[in-house]
């Protein structure tokens, strides 16, 4: 070997040392979850953080995701992917979602107000209601703005 190419392997192992270990030890500023996911994890149980922005509670089929936006697909409404049910945050599908992915009464905890709704199934329609009564009923491929609060999304086949 050479005296500069042991100098150049000696120079890229130091490189490649330092560079990947303090990517790999140095604390994010985006690791803190949101204070809207652990509310909800502390009203509901049995949800999973996925990541800061994300969390999932399998057994209800439900995932909430702040301030993201879903890739669209073939029949999602907006940023709510296909064959899932959303409730926003805000009117016309803006702020955080709630998304259900299991058609039956999806409860919506206290700790997110809905203002609009979207139903990216392909076939029935979605009741929001409070308790029993519905505020408004949105058929497959389409959304609505919310008139008043809910605690619940019905999905009809």
């Amino acid at each position: 070997m050479t005296w500069s190419t042991i100098v150049a392997a000696a120079a890229l192992g130091a490189m490649l040392t330092l560079g990947v270990t303090p990517a790999q030890t140095a604390p994010q500023g985006d690791d803190t979850v949101d204070p809207e996911i652990i509310a909800m994890l502390e009203e509901v149980p049995g949800g999973v953080i996925i990541d800061s922005t994300h969390a999932v509670w399998p057994a209800l089929g439900m995932e909430l995701a702040i301030r993201s936006v879903s890739t669209r697909s073939v029949r999602s409404v907006g940023s709510c992917a296909t064959d899932r049910l959303c409730a926003y945050s805000a009117g016309a599908l803006g702020g955080n979602k709630l998304t259900f992915s299991l058609c039956s009464v999806n409860t919506i905890p206290s700790t997110f107000i809905a203002k609009s709704v979207a139903n990216a199934r392909g076939t029935g329609y979605v009741q929001a209601r409070y308790g029993s009564a519905t505020v408004a009923t949105v058929n497959a491929g389409s959304w609505a703005n919310l008139g008043a609060a809910v605690n619940n999304l019905r999905c009809v086949l």
